[in-house]
């Protein structure tokens, strides 16, 4: 993180609804013109945590800001930012091309070419009753909207589930691409983990309402080891170390260690017999966020 004002500032924000916690106690950061992958299982508090951002929920008890204001009734604010989420809701009659007609109103910094050249990378119907699109066509509307408002905070609430995997990569490669060209501060919400994992430069993990982790996408890549082979050898190997999950078949196992593993920790697998393995972005959040996963552990990967 540099020195710059952030964008978002988040402090010790809470949501309750009558007696479930959504979200407990969150705080971090983000500065302008970064990737941010939010992420977590579902039910953590990310759409919460998204709704609050862009003051359509009220907190409980902390505080979020955005340019350094409270988001809610603030247009000013607002019309700096785009909220592109699954199953957005439009008015009866409304078609495609009434949304984009629209967008202006919303969104002070719309890229009206950019919007088309998309509709035609989409290829998405625009005389065609929004309500009648199929998932994908709605997909492909949010993830245009999302991209041509050209908006400098852009939050995008898993918005792209319905997109084939060529449209999805479609939507990636662009947004990557743009947002070299039109730096902006993207959060990123998705299941997908490692199909973008890539793109992010940042990553929030939100686990049972609480942040269980604010960090650098880089020093996440690389933090944990997969070592598989004979159950004994592989105990044997991970004994007195952070281990974040373990599965057996057989006579065999695979942990994966907390940790950066040393070139002598290769050399002493290797001698053992062992395969030694980087594990992928995905795999490392489903580990983290298991709550079999003894805190020890994880706390191991966050401090890295």
């Amino acid at each position: 993180m540099n020195s710059q004002t952030p964008v978002i500032q988040v402090d010790g924000l809470s949501r309750t609804y009558r007696d479930v916690s959504a979200l407990t106690d969150v705080t971090f950061s983000l500065q302008p013109g970064i990737i941010c992958g939010l992420l977590g299982r579902n039910g953590a508090g990310k759409t919460t945590l998204m709704r609050m951002l862009t003051g359509q929920e009220f907190p409980s008890a902390g505080s979020a800001r955005v340019f350094g204001e409270d988001p809610v009734e603030n247009s000013t604010v607002l019309q700096q930012m785009c909220f592109v989420s699954e199953g957005q809701r439009y008015p009866d009659g409304y078609q495609a091309r009434h949304v984009l007609a629209g967008a202006p109103w919303f969104f002070a910094n719309w890229d009206a070419a950019f919007a088309d050249d998309l509709v035609g990378k989409f290829r998405l119907p625009l005389k065609r009753d929004v309500r009648k699109l199929s998932r994908g066509q709605q997909s492909a509307l949010g993830v245009i909207l999302g991209l041509a408002s050209r908006a400098p905070v852009t939050i995008f609430d898993e918005p792209y589930l319905g997109l084939d995997a060529v449209a999805r990569h479609t939507f990636y490669d662009t947004l990557l691409a743009d947002y070299a060209e039109q730096p902006r501060t993207v959060l990123l919400s998705t299941h997908l983990i490692d199909e973008v994992s890539n793109l992010l430069e940042h990553v929030l993990v939100l686990d049972e309402g609480r942040l269980l982790l604010d960090q650098s996408a880089e020093s996440l890549r690389g933090s944990a080891s997969a070592v598989a082979g004979r159950a004994g050898d592989v105990d044997s190997f991970a004994e007195g170390r952070e281990v974040l999950h373990r599965d057996t078949l057989g006579g065999l196992a695979t942990v994966t260690i907390s940790g950066r593993l040393s070139a002598a920790d290769h050399r002493a697998a290797v001698a053992a017999g062992l395969e030694v393995a980087p594990v992928s972005f995905q795999q490392l959040i489903v580990d983290l966020t298991n709550p079999s996963t003894p805190r020890s552990a994880v706390a191991s990967v966050v401090f890295e």
